[in-house]
């Protein structure tokens, strides 16, 4: 919805980040249409919070494949040095 009297505020863009959202935008829509619908996170996610995403039917997962994840990464050893 447009308020001709809204305020404004004016921002720079590096070149990507612009061809990025111009490449979002639908026939017809604003850059402040396009910002108002992304989904922005408020937090990064945990593992927890994913494990939760897919387990409420998130990227429609089935439990089958959820519960096949589990097992194999509860038996996948935690390494001496992670960086190796």
């Amino acid at each position: 919805m447009y308020d001709a009297f809204m305020p404004t505020k004016t921002i720079s863009l590096e070149i990507d980040a612009y061809e990025k959202l111009r490449a979002a935008k639908r026939c017809g829509e604003s850059f402040t249409e396009v910002v108002r619908r992304a989904l922005i996170p408020q937090i990064a996610p945990t593992g927890g919070v994913l494990r939760d995403y897919f387990r409420s039917g998130g990227a429609n997962a089935d439990d089958q494949f959820l519960d096949s994840v589990e097992r194999a990464a509860s038996s996948d050893p935690i390494p001496e040095n992670p960086w190796d």
